[in-house]
């Protein structure tokens, strides 16, 4: 591994163990159609992840001097295969642990996309839900809790 690459667990103080050896990141996007419904994009988590089969947004590590909106765009385009045009940055949350920090983004985009057929190994499924289904959805612990912080649950 190379000193730029944000791969890899750390331990943090209180002996947790986290992704992403500078942080992590990713993003929450949300849609307003001509009815004034809300619909976000989630992601359930593929077998393979920590909490497989649970729901949370397409994210992961940053880079060495990655900021965490970079780094969480580009995991958003690893994960799902779609790069993520333009944005309104609506929230930016913040979840330290003492020198750890996983930063959710919620953005705002006026084009829904559909989603892609084949996904990266990280994700099993991925779709736009209404936003007032998001609570009755298997969250990821973490996620569900910054959407509680966030007032969005």
């Amino acid at each position: 591994m190379d000193g730029t690459s944000g791969d890899g667990f750390v331990t943090l103080a209180d002996g947790t163990l986290r992704w992403g050896r500078f942080g992590a990141a990713g993003v929450l996007l949300r849609h307003h159609d001509a009815r004034g419904e809300v619909a976000v994009f989630v992601a359930r988590r593929s077998m393979y992840t920590h909490q497989g089969g649970t729901w949370a947004i397409p994210g992961g590590a940053l880079h060495r001097g990655e900021q965490p909106l970079d780094a969480a765009l580009r995991e958003f385009a690893e994960e799902i295969g779609v790069a993520v045009g333009e944005h309104t940055v609506v929230q930016v949350h913040e979840d330290d642990h003492g020198g750890w920090s996983y930063w959710t983004h919620l953005l705002d985009i006026a084009d829904r996309f559909v989603c892609p057929d084949v996904l990266g190994w990280e994700t099993a499924e991925a779709r736009w839900v209404r936003a007032s289904e998001l609570a009755d959805l298997p969250l990821f612990d973490a996620f569900r809790a910054t959407m509680v912080q966030l007032g969005l649950l």
